[in-house]
């Protein structure tokens, strides 16, 4: 079987891909993230996880790669990680009391294939003002998140409701992810 490799270093990702039992590590690689102009969201997150899948596969020439990217979109807009407080509350009051969409791109990557899936879930926000946006600031969980908010942690508060993969709103579309992985002979439930 040959050794999978995410290309990420995301807490949220690894622990996704440890609780369908697959074995992996971690080589997170540095990218340009920046979005093309005119590019489709979709377009977007799907040359980020392929470009983050090819580069980490150089440096490991022999292994199985996945790669993702996630992104929030509201009116077509690419919301991604804030770069601060005022960033933040702007993104969040976007969101406020509508819904919006999140895209995560799933690319796995070996000698000979190259495979990329997206999965598009809807995510309804609850009304919310300044005040709120800016102690949700505070916690520090917006920080590194797309669309400054955290599904999984204290922003679950601020969902109303979802429509979709709840899991690719975290990070990583497991059913997806786990069917990309054995088209590529990688099995999930594996035991250590």
């Amino acid at each position: 079987m040959p050794e999978l490799i995410l290309a990420s270093a995301s807490p949220r990702r690894r622990e996704l891909l440890s609780q369908i039992g697959v074995p992996f590590r971690c080589c997170p690689v540095d990218i340009d993230e920046t979005p093309q102009p005119e590019e489709p969201a979709q377009a977007y997150v799907e040359r980020l996880a392929l470009e983050k899948a090819v580069a980490c596969r150089q440096l490991n020439p022999a292994a199985v790669v996945l790669g993702s990217d996630t992104s929030v979109v509201v009116d077509g807009r690419i919301l991604g990680k804030p770069v601060d407080e005022a960033d933040a509350v702007r993104m969040l009051m976007m969101l406020s009391g509508r819904r919006h969409q999140v895209m995560t791109a799933v690319a796995v990557v070996d000698e000979q294939r190259q495979r990329v899936e997206t999965v598009t879930t809807d995510v309804a926000f609850i009304e919310l003002d300044e005040a709120r946006c800016r102690a949700y600031w505070r916690t520090g969980e917006p920080c590194d998140k797309a669309g400054a908010y955290g599904i999984q942690g204290l922003g679950a508060v601020l969902v109303r409701g979802i429509e979709g993969s709840y899991s690719a709103v975290v990070g990583l579309p497991l059913m997806q992810t786990a069917a990309l992985l054995q088209q590529f002979d990688i099995p999930v439930w594996q035991q250590n």
